[in-house]
């Protein structure tokens, strides 16, 4: 941007926080921060962060705004907040993962105001978005792309711009919803060695030497699955099941049937069923290893 930008950033929750405080840590120049946890956002403040009493106290200060929310419900809400108290030409840049449609939807309500939004999911692990590592997926025109691309270089490592508004979305729901049935299918292969007498760890090893090596094989199976170690504040039950159905909800509206993505999301909603849908996602292999 030719003038540097005053940021705002609403939503300090287990990702939004260590975006945010990249942001803060990085930028030139003032970042107003709001959440609904006022201890979230003193957090902000101790590393620079300048307080918001409201969402409109941000949209009245920032010129582009980062949002971190946990769907897209609150993303509409919040963008219809913004718009009614920003300035023409106030960008809203979304971190969250929402529907495709839901994402669209927000851009053209928006555009009909004046303002300009863009769709840039993240992936990988909140201590990522604590280093500044994430892979942010962008939906934009190449023109607003090149101008929030920087801004997002605080948070991410690997910025990728995927097409138009949207397909920012449609990326991170690719990618989320084959990580989850690849832990699915971990668990399952897991339990099933375990009982025929071949160690976690030695099967970890042993796949990842061959073709059946992974991304979700070498970090979720190895420091979650096999120590049956799952962090608090970690990816949940319900989120990895909103993301499916928002992967499900595409694929019908695209005419492809989401045979893997329901098949996947009965184990997600039986760990919930079980009283274990606070957990890290991967704890799923405790369904099965119940049965």
């Amino acid at each position: 941007m030719s003038e540097v930008p005053v940021l705002g950033f609403i939503g300090l929750g287990v990702m939004g926080s260590g975006m945010c405080r990249n942001a803060v840590t990085k930028h030139g120049a003032p970042v107003h921060v709001f959440d609904m946890v006022p201890a979230a956002v003193a957090d902000q403040v101790a590393s620079g962060a300048v307080a918001a009493a409201s969402v409109a106290e941000v949209a009245r200060a920032a010129t582009v705004v980062f949002l971190s929310l946990p769907g897209g419900k609150q993303v509409a809400a919040v963008s219809a907040e913004i718009a009614e108290h920003a300035r023409p030409g106030t960008v809203i840049v979304d971190l969250s993962t929402t529907s495709v449609a839901e994402a669209r939807a927000v851009a053209a309500s928006l555009a009909d105001e004046g303002l300009v939004f863009a769709d840039a999911p993240v992936a990988r692990t909140r201590q990522a978005a604590i280093d500044g590592t994430l892979s942010i997926m962008v939906g934009a025109d190449a023109a607003l792309f090149a101008k929030i691309a920087p801004l997002l270089g605080y948070m991410g490592s690997d910025v990728t711009l995927c097409g138009e508004v949207g397909c920012g979305q449609v990326v991170k729901l690719v990618n989320n919803t084959l990580l989850f049935e690849q832990v699915a299918a971990i668990a399952e292969m897991m339990v099933m060695a375990e009982r025929a007498g071949v160690a976690p760890e030695t099967l970890i090893q042993a796949v990842g030497l061959g073709s059946g090596n992974s991304f979700a094989l070498q970090t979720h199976a190895k420091k979650a699955m096999a120590p049956r170690d799952f962090p608090a504040k970690a990816f949940p039950m319900a989120y990895a099941l909103k993301d499916i159905g928002y992967t499900i909800e595409l694929a019908e509206q695209m005419g492809v049937e989401p045979r893997l993505p329901r098949l996947v999301s009965e184990y997600y909603q039986a760990a919930i069923d079980a009283g274990i849908g606070d957990k890290y996602f991967p704890a799923i292999i405790e369904v099965v290893d119940r049965k």
